[in-house]
């Protein structure tokens, strides 16, 4: 074990000279956010981070990275090319930031307006969800960063999201529900896949046979298969099954549980060296093994980097009538902005999604840009005082 690998050594003959506690603390997290590293056989410790938005690394220290718009943005502007171009921004910033692997793209349906994380998530569409997930994994990719898709599968509503049970036909499943992985895994490529929380058809999706039987033996993927954080329930199924990766860490049911259970003969050393195998596969996608680079900071400006990202949300809008040709607008002789939110940033959503941005324009900030010094303000409160009531505020320009 004292010999570091080379980038040529096969995975194969790397995973020869692991014995089962090496192997098996490759499929569990060290952190919350990496994967230990094996510097006798030349691994890397392989990192990951949230997305789908932006890249946050651990989120304890914030770091350059251009917030994109949401995915529902994305997939309303029906442009694959430029949805790839944001991707390989997202792929460039992770690489300059030491992380291999990026939890997006998220593409479940938006079954339903409640959905908690609809913002997320591309559409309710499936072929639409399945092209731009197709492009989001083809420019992340391309950097030489492993995409996540997730959540797999029918993670559609955050109401009971970690316990819930989904019972659905199997068209259905296939043609809504599965669609956009599978163009994902089939198309792309994709090189990582993360199981949700939820049960389909009283099974927990990190235990479920799914993940091999239709994600690997149907589909062929060869990718990683990560638990979402915290999704693993218990160490027999979820280590017969397809998952490779319980996160975050320290281990709860794997870790030493897990290789209690291939000792006593609950599980198969084969089905560990399965998942060995794929991570050390991703850990040579991403560089991550024997013959990594020092990441270079991204080449892009920062006009060049807010330019894609204005077109991104310029190409959201869509018009969907446009009676009497009322637009475009002449020259209003009035603007008014109501509500407190129009001195905020409404950037964003929560959760793994809330990402760091360097900057951001209120809509007042923007409308005072355009308008100069031609612009009247008056602010007008509501019942209470400040802090203590609704406040509106009524921004107005007249024309000269």
């Amino acid at each position: 074990m004292g010999v570091v690998a080379t980038g040529a050594e096969s995975p194969g003959a790397l995973l020869e000279r692991l014995t089962l506690e090496e192997k098996v603390a490759l499929l569990s997290g060290q952190d919350k956010w990496s994967l230990p590293a094996l510097p006798a056989i030349g691994l890397e410790s392989i990192v990951m981070s949230d997305g789908p938005t932006g890249v946050k690394c651990d989120g304890s220290v914030p770091i350059r990275s251009a917030m994109i718009p949401c995915g529902t943005a994305l997939a309303a502007s029906w442009n694959t090319d430029l949805v790839e171009s944001i991707g390989s921004l997202l792929g460039e910033t992770a690489r300059a930031n030491g992380v291999h692997v990026l939890l997006a793209p998220a593409t479940n349906i938006i079954r339903s307006p409640l959905g908690g994380r609809n913002f997320e998530y591309y559409s309710e569409d499936p072929v639409l969800a399945g092209r731009i997930t197709c492009a989001y994994v083809r420019g992340v990719q391309s950097e030489r960063v492993a995409t996540t898709v997730k959540h797999f599968v029918c993670n559609d509503t955050e109401t009971h999201r970690f316990d819930g049970n989904v019972v659905v036909d199997e068209q259905t499943l296939r043609e809504i529900h599965l669609l956009p992985f599978e163009m994902a895994v089939r198309e792309e490529k994709a090189w990582a896949v993360m199981c949700s929380y939820n049960k389909l058809r009283g099974t927990y999706m990190s235990a479920h046979p799914m993940l091999n039987d239709i994600l690997r033996s149907d589909w062929g993927f060869d990718g990683v298969v990560v638990s979402d954080w915290g999704a693993v329930h218990d160490t027999r199924g979820s280590g017969l099954n397809g998952l490779d990766i319980e996160m975050p860490g320290p281990p709860k049911f794997w870790g030493g549980n897990l290789a209690a259970a291939v000792r006593s003969g609950q599980v198969p050393e084969a089905r560990i060296d399965e998942k060995v195998l794929h991570i050390l596969r991703l850990a040579q996608r991403t560089s991550a093994l024997g013959d990594s680079s020092t990441d270079s900071p991204s080449t892009r400006d920062g006009s060049e980097v807010s330019l894609l990202v204005r077109k991104a949300a310029v190409e959201s809008f869509v018009l969907l009538k446009n009676e009497s040709q009322t637009l475009p607008l002449g020259s209003p002789s009035r603007i008014a902005l109501l509500g407190p939110n129009a001195g905020r940033r409404p950037l964003q959503g929560g959760g793994s999604s809330n990402v760091g941005p360097s900057h951001g324009v209120s809509p007042l900030d923007g409308i005072r840009r355009l308008v100069g010094e031609a612009f009247d303000h008056r602010l007008l409160h509501g019942i209470g005082g400040e802090g203590q009531g609704p406040r509106q505020h009524i921004e107005e320009h007249q024309a000269q």
